[in-house]
């Protein structure tokens, strides 16, 4: 079957990429590492880190972490910020044979506890300034070996003193903890380097990365990402976004800006696999809400490629410091995570000379499933989400599964070397989002354009985007709903100016003396600051289908 994306596709780029041209992405991660020794790596706080140092790092800790037991195939979790030891946590974690379990750093005990939990994860890599979040959640968790890093811990002795001192002592950011047992960061890679690391010979069909997602039901599951859904995700990336880099001028290092969280899929496929696999260097900022702070960083710098969401994109357009920035070099700017709003992708056309490529993906679908091209000459799709990256494919079916006919909303779907193999122990949840012949079915609604391009009608039509998190509507419900008093609840997002949502909270009382202030005090006491509902309203009952379930899109109004 002919896919008629394909006659949109810019010529120099392929219809289909092989995942198996590599054993494992291990495999593609230590050519890349040699291929491109010299070159940084990465960039933070000004001090670069070589791809040689990444290797040799990552190497070390590898072996440390196989000394300590740890078998092949177990599961570490990473709960680190974009900071140069993030990449040789992955990178270490890979090459000894065992799964990364990517975790927010901002989780929520709750949250937490819950991924440890399910992925039976035995060790973890944790920045010290959330170490105190990891000690409340350890009796209830299988962790027992502990890594702790420090900001400083990659930037030299002076600077990296000052780095911590500033993070421990001015800005109060490491919160007192007592994690017995636990081995810093420095010391776990000096301990490594004098051990022999086992190659684990792994294979394309082994697991290399956890990456829980909350799904429409707001039940956090861990989307199962193989070596070659790694792989796919590296060399598809390569092979659509490479024409724009390729525009960077000859002999000067693409330098990808990481604002965007590794912990999340676009910030991973771009900021880590697109960086390894091409040899660019990851421009890393610990925080993307610190606008003033990221055009401080953007102003000393020559950058080529900007992943973010139409947040970021609209806080960064919009400062009035913008203009300080050099904006000349930057040739991609890649939407991903959320919907970016018309008003949104002028005013950074406007401001930077760089159209925003929209992007389409998930955690299931290991990233990127569709984007606007970004070649030179490339053809603006305008509110789409654009086309099947290579060797991908989407659908929109009807509720029946049937696939709809070009311009007829329904649900999209997913097959694509990238797509995940299945979510870790819910064979049941797989079955339900798969079909028979391969396709995962996303839950968000779309349409297939005639030209082959798709555009997204509503985004998990119940996910809410605060500032750039994606939050559960579930999550907030249940806090809510178990306040004495109480009846029912439903939380929506509404609009909350260009650059996002706001969380507001529909309440059924048993006990009318509850107001507003005591609503906000209990949720803010229980859930995390994006969580927080901005509005509260009180009804004597919720909207709801035949079957019992809220009708979400009656409590916008």
């Amino acid at each position: 079957m002919t896919h008629r994306w394909l006659a949109r596709y810019p010529a120099e780029v392929p219809a289909d990429v092989d995942p198996l041209s590599y054993r494992s992405f291990v495999e593609l991660m230590l050519g890349s590492f040699e291929r491109h020794a010299s070159l940084p790596a990465c960039r933070f706080m000004g001090r670069d880190v070589s791809f040689e140092r990444i290797d040799h790092q990552s190497r070390a800790l590898a072996a440390w972490l196989q000394g300590q037991g740890l078998a092949r195939g177990d599961r570490v979790a990473v709960m680190v910020p974009n900071l140069p030891q993030y990449a040789v946590a992955v990178a270490a974690i890979l090459r000894a044979g065992m799964v990364v379990v990517r975790v927010n750093p901002l989780h929520t005990l709750r949250d937490l506890g819950h991924q440890l939990r399910d992925s039976g994860a035995r060790g973890i890599v944790v920045l010290e300034n959330f170490a105190s979040t990891l000690q409340q959640v350890l009796p209830q968790v299988p962790v027992r070996t502990i890594v702790v890093a420090a900001a400083g811990d990659m930037l030299g002795l002076l600077r990296g003193s000052l780095a911590n001192h500033v993070a421990r002592r001015i800005r109060r950011a490491v919160p007192p903890f007592e994690l017995p047992g636990a081995v810093g960061f420095v010391d776990a890679v000096a301990r490594g380097r004098s051990l022999a690391c086992t190659d684990p010979q792994l294979g394309p069909d082994d697991i290399a990365v956890l990456q829980y997602s909350g799904g429409t039901t707001g039940v956090s599951k861990g989307a199962v990402l193989l070596h070659r859904n790694l792989v796919a995700s590296a060399l598809q990336a390569e092979a659509w976004y490479g024409p724009a880099l390729r525009r960077v001028p000859p002999g000067e290092q693409p330098v990808i800006v990481c604002a965007m969280p590794m912990h999340q899929a676009t910030g991973f496929g771009l900021g880590l696999l697109l960086a390894w696999r091409t040899g660019a260097c990851s421009l890393l900022a610990t925080s993307a809400r610190d606008i003033p702070a990221l055009l401080g960083t953007l102003r000393g710098e020559r950058f080529h490629a900007l992943p973010a969401d139409n947040t970021l994109f609209h806080a960064l357009a919009s400062h009035p410091d913008v203009g300080r920035v050099d904006w000349r070099p930057l040739v991609l700017s890649v939407a991903g995570g959320m919907a970016v709003q018309p008003a949104t992708a002028r005013l950074w056309a406007e401001r930077t000379g760089c159209a925003i490529c929209e992007s389409y993906g998930l955690s299931e679908t290991g990233g990127i499933a569709s984007s606007q091209p970004a070649a030179a000459g490339a053809a603006p799709l305008l509110g789409s989400i654009g086309l099947p990256l290579p060797g991908t494919a989407l659908r929109v079916e009807d509720d029946a599964g049937r696939e709809c006919e070009p311009g007829v909303a329904g649900e999209i779907a997913v097959k694509g070397p990238q797509v995940m193999a299945g979510y870790w122990q819910r064979p049941d949840e797989t079955a339900r989002s798969m079909s028979a012949d391969g396709f995962f079915r996303t839950g968000d609604i779309g349409v297939m354009e005639p030209d082959g391009s798709f555009r997204l009608v509503d985004r998990k039509k119940d996910l809410i985007h605060v500032d750039g998190c994606a939050v559960y509507p579930n999550e907030i419900e249940d806090v809510i709903a178990s306040m004495p008093g109480v009846l029912e609840v439903g939380a929506v997002g509404v609009p909350d100016g260009p650059a996002g949502e706001a969380v507001k909270v529909v309440v059924v009382r048993k006990d009318r003396s509850i107001g507003e202030s005591q609503v906000r005090a209990y949720a803010r006491e229980r859930l995390a600051a994006p969580q927080w509902p901005k509005i509260v309203e009180f009804r004597d009952e919720l909207p709801k289908t035949a079957v019992g379930r809220i009708l979400r899109r009656e409590l916008r109004g």
